[in-house]
C-alpha cells in the first residue's frame, strides 16, 4: 500500500508543488497511526510553500491535520481505533512555557506535515477533535483556532463585559470574534469591503470599521468606545497596523502580536507605548494543554468554525492563490 502524499522542493514555490506516494509505517510504542482526512490553509503555510519562508530540503507541508486513528502503539492509552483527533502545531510542547524558538519542529516546516493520506506520529503529536465535528472542522483549530483561544482566554483572561478589537476576516480574527462573543465581550473589527462588513456584523461584531476608507481607524475606535480603548487587540497585520492597534488600546490594555501579514520589520511607537502602558505579547499557537482546554471550551459552548472553500489536496497551489487573492471569510479546507 502506498500513501498519497503531497511535496513541495527546498526552496518552495508553487511551481515547485508536486503529487506522489509515502510508505506506511506501523505504529511504534507511543505512536498512533492516523488516516488523515482534512487539512486547513494558514498563512504560516502560504509561507513555506509560495517560498517567503522557505523549507531547506524537500517536505510534506500542511501544519494541521484532522482525520481518525486506525492503530495504536504499545502504551497508548489516551486513543484507541475510531477516534478522532487534531495535530497539534507543536507536537512537543506539551504544557507549561514554550522551551524552543521558531519552526524547528513544527509539521510542514521543520518537518513533514499532513498533506497525505496517513501518518504514523507520537501520540502526543494529537489531540482528541471535538465530539460532533466533522474532519474538516476539527483541521481548522491547530493554527487558527488555537491562537484565538490563546490569546483571549490563556493570555489575555478575557472577561464578560470587555471590548476586543479584531483585524479582518481571515481564520484567527473570525475564531477570535466568535469567541469574544461567546464569553460576553463587545468586539470591533476592521475590514476591506461593504460585504465583509456586512457578514462580521452577521456574525456578532457590535461595531465594523473599513479602514480602506478610514486609514486612522484607532482613532474612530476610541471615539467608538468613548475614548477609553479596547481592552484586548487581536493584531494579525503586524506594521502596517500596529500604530493603529496601539492607539485603539485603553491604558493598561493587552495587544496580542500574533500576525506579520505586511512584513516582519516593524517601528515600535514607544511614546504611545509607554504613555498607554500597552501590554504587548508576542507569541505563536500554544502548546497541547491549551489545545485540549480549547476542545472542552468548543464542547461546553458549541462553537463552529467558519469554513469558506474546500479545494482537494491535489488542488492546493489553487487552494493557496485563493489564499493570497484575500477573497476568503474565514477558513480554507484541503480534504484528503
Amino acid at each position: 500500500m502506498s500513501i498519497k502524499t503531497m511535496f513541495i522542493e527546498a526552496g518552495g514555490g508553487f511551481d515547485t508543488v508536486s503529487a506522489g506516494t509515502t510508505q506506511p509505517r506501523d505504529p511504534q510504542a507511543g505512536e498512533i497511526t492516523v488516516r488523515l482526512r482534512a487539512s486547513s490553509l494558514n498563512y504560516h503555510d502560504l509561507g513555506v510553500v509560495s517560498g517567503a519562508m522557505a523549507p531547506a530540503e524537500r517536505r510534506i507541508p500542511m501544519s494541521d491535520g484532522a482525520g481518525e486513528v486506525i492503530a495504536v502503539g504499545a502504551g497508548v492509552e489516551e486513543f484507541a481505533a475510531g477516534d478522532h483527533v487534531v495535530s497539534t502545531f507543536f507536537p512537543d510542547w506539551l504544557s507549561g512555557e514554550p522551551s524552543a524558538a521558531g519552526f524547528g519542529r513544527v509539521p510542514g516546516d521543520g518537518i513533514d506535515g499532513y498533506a497525505r493520506e496517513q501518518v504514523t506520529m507520537p501520540a502526543t503529536a494529537f489531540t482528541l477533535a471535538p465530539k460532533g465535528y466533522s474532519h474538516a472542522e476539527a483541521a481548522t483549530l491547530t493554527t487558527a483556532g488555537l491562537t484565538a483561544w490563546r490569546a483571549l482566554f490563556e493570555n489575555a483572561h478575557l472577561s464578560p463585559g470587555q471590548t476586543v478589537l479584531v483585524q479582518g476576516s481571515g481564520g484567527v480574527s473570525i475564531f477570535a470574534l466568535q469567541l469574544a462573543k461567546i464569553a460576553g465581550a463587545r468586539v470591533i473589527a476592521t475590514t476591506s469591503s461593504e460585504e465583509k462588513m456586512a457578514r462580521l456584523k452577521a456574525l456578532g461584531a457590535d461595531d465594523v470599521i473599513n479602514y480602506r476608507e478610514d486609514p486612522t481607524w484607532g482613532e474612530t475606535v476610541l471615539r467608538l468606545t468613548e475614548g477609553r480603548g479596547v481592552d484586548h487587540v487581536i493584531e494579525v497585520g503586524g506594521p502596517s497596523t500596529l500604530a493603529q492597534s496601539m492607539a485603539a488600546t485603553r491604558v493598561g490594555g493587552h495587544i496580542a502580536v500574533i500576525g506579520v501579514l505586511s512584513g516582519m520589520n516593524s517601528e515600535l511607537p514607544l511614546g504611545p507605548a509607554l504613555a498607554r502602558q500597552v501590554n504587548l505579547k508576542a507569541f505563536i499557537v500554544g502548546s497541547r494543554r491549551h489545545q485540549e482546554n480549547f476542545v472542552r471550551a468548543i464542547e461546553a459552548n458549541g462553537l463552529r468554525p467558519i469554513i469558506d472553500k474546500h479545494f482537494a489536496m491535489e488542488d492546493m497551489v489553487e487552494a493557496f492563490q485563493y489564499q493570497a487573492s484575500g477573497q476568503h471569510f474565514g477558513k480554507i479546507v484541503l480534504d484528503i
